[in-house]
């Protein structure tokens, strides 16, 4: 039986053209892979729409070489594809400065369509109306949970998607780490929120009617030892008289044992700890409670008698200072 709608979700691709040191294969060309296994799959599966969900990149500046093999991969898919922000494709966690990053060039040439965050984009198929809207990263994206919380929908919607870059979780984290719960967010307007960042993902959750869906970054790059484990995966959602959505493992992806070195992964880990020991033992010695530069800037600007203005500029010199520094 036809669908009324199909659309293919994935998130944090982190295209780059150097090697991770926890890598034991070809990153480039494993995630070159992927992204054909993708095409396939949006062909045999009559997919009509393709969202992603941040981090298409990772850095803002990334080399057009490499940019030029992936578009030439994504322009056989052949269907309209939607993207949100994440904090790799912007400089300075500024969404405001995406018309100077590779994402802003893609854009330009309506390769691909960046979701705006005040205005939403209507697609439609076989008489289904969805409203996709957007929360991109910002430094402060998880201060609150009410970029999470979609207020209305336009009229004459059958569905409403909201695609975001943060860290959104089905439980809760670890403490230092900012991050927004799905049990806080559940008078949202959106009948699906999609989010990305957090790489590891989360099995679908249902609450209320609600549709929460993270099927986790689609590259291995991190050192948790629990990627190994994990195989990188897709989501097909059917949209007709109800939600379906079904997550789909990809058969490019290569067990986790054969492609990530776990020496330099556990020679990592060590060094974590180290620097976590170290940076305690300033904390008790000066105490220090913030040594990011963004944690600091998010405990400025929420302290009270700071204005708009000052918040912005902030973010201004930020990405100022990081693409000088790329």
């Amino acid at each position: 039986m036809e669908v009324c709608m199909r659309i293919l979700y994935f998130t944090d691709t982190h295209i780059k053209g150097t090697n991770p040191k926890n890598r034991k294969d070809d990153f480039l060309e494993s995630l070159q892979e992927k992204f054909r296994e993708i095409v396939s799959i949006v062909r045999e599966n009559n997919v009509d729409f393709v969202i992603h969900g941040g981090d298409l990149f990772d850095r803002p500046d990334i080399s057009t070489s490499v940019v030029s093999r992936f578009t030439t991969i994504l322009k056989n898919i052949e269907k309209p594809i939607f993207i949100v922000s994440g904090n790799h494709d912007i400089f300075g966690h500024n969404p405001a400065t995406i018309d100077r990053t590779m994402l802003g060039l893609l854009k330009s040439m309506d390769f691909i369509k960046v979701i705006s965050r005040d205005k939403p984009i209507v697609i439609e198929k076989n008489g289904i109306r969805v409203s996709l809207t957007s929360l991109p990263y910002t430094y402060d994206i998880d201060s609150t949970p009410e970029g999470y919380i979609l207020k209305e929908v336009p009229e004459n919607m059958d569905y409403s998607i909201h695609v975001v870059h943060g860290m959104l979780l089905d439980r809760p984290f670890v403490k230092g780490i900012p991050y927004t719960l799905i049990d806080d967010i559940l008078e949202t307007a959106a009948d699906i929120t999609l989010s990305g960042h957090y790489h590891a993902g989360f099995k679908t959750i249902e609450k209320n009617g609600k549709y929460f869906v993270n099927p986790g970054s689609l590259v291995r790059v991190t050192n948790s030892l629990k990627e190994i484990e994990r195989i990188p995966q897709v989501a097909i959602i059917d949209l007709d008289s109800d939600i379906k959505v079904e997550m789909l493992q990809l058969t490019s992806a290569k067990p986790g044992i054969e492609v990530l070195d776990r020496t330099e992964m556990e020679n990592c880990m060590f060094r974590s700890e180290r620097i976590v020991q170290f940076k305690q033992s300033i904390d008790s010695a000066m105490s220090f409670e913030k040594m990011d530069l963004n944690d600091i800037l998010l405990e400025v600007t929420l302290s009270e008698g700071v204005s708009d203005e000052v918040k912005e500029e902030a973010l201004r010199r930020i990405a100022n200072s990081q693409m000088k520094g790329y």
